[in-house]
């Protein structure tokens, strides 16, 4: 039986998230402080955690800052506002998909269940990868991002990358030269079902952009924006 952490500071909403998730079948776990939501999480190790990002004490970024030094267990944060910033902090933070209160509890459902089929199809990647002995690796002089580690390094030091800035890195290294749209790097890396908007490209590329060249020099590759177009992994 999956576990989902829910942590919201209003008891109605969490009681109401707990009976839909009930009803999935999944054993539910509630957090009403946010001073508490990383204890509690590391006590539950849950499979998925809804995450609302205004709580009392620590607020919903923090909280997603801990879980993600340690986990890349899915997080769906909750929004009270239709601010693009929260939604733009939060994804950069490694949220997995958001949704804006008020929400229609069957369509956060449907997005938990997306999340999830993505999270176990990319640790069945990884673990098919692993067991063929042969890693997947995109290797370019000063860079090395393996995909069987979910490692990156540039410059022989390693970077500190949430698994999905990885698996956009890697896709597009290995794809060199070649453009993307970002609905098509949507569906190769998030999936086909995908609740998100293509904005969420745009903050993954820009946080990878940032790693990369605080890292240091790399004249024979890089992440080009293509206008009007989408991305591309340029080597020289």
């Amino acid at each position: 039986m999956k576990k989902a952490l829910i942590v919201d500071d209003d008891p109605n909403i969490s009681e109401l998230l707990r009976l839909y998730f009930d009803k999935d079948g999944f054993a539910v776990i509630t957090c009403l402080d946010g001073d508490k939501a990383v204890e509690t999480f590391n006590q539950t190790n849950p499979d998925v955690v809804i995450l609302d990002l205004m709580l009392p004490g620590r607020d919903g970024y923090d909280i997603m800052r801990d879980i993600r030094r340690t986990s890349d267990v899915p997080i769906l944060m909750l929004t009270a506002r239709g601010d693009t910033l929260d939604k733009v902090v939060g994804l950069e933070l490694g949220a997995d998909d958001y949704i804006q209160k008020p929400f229609e509890p069957k369509e956060l459902m449907a997005r938990v269940k997306a999340v999830l089929r993505r999270y176990e199809s990319s640790k069945e990647q990884k673990h098919a990868a692993g067991s063929r002995d042969g890693a997947e690796i995109a290797d370019y002089p000063g860079l090395r991002v393996d995909k069987s580690r979910y490692t990156v390094s540039v410059n022989d030091r390693e970077l500190e990358m949430p698994p999905k800035e990885l698996e956009l890195l890697f896709f597009l290294a290995t794809h060199p030269n070649r453009v993307f749209t970002r609905e098509q790097l949507l569906e190769n890396v998030w999936g086909y079902d995908f609740y998100g908007e293509s904005r969420t490209v745009d903050v993954h590329i820009k946080r990878i952009r940032e790693k990369l060249e605080a890292a240091g020099p790399h004249p024979s590759w890089s992440i080009k924006t293509v206008w009007s177009v989408g991305y591309k992994f340029e080597t020289a």
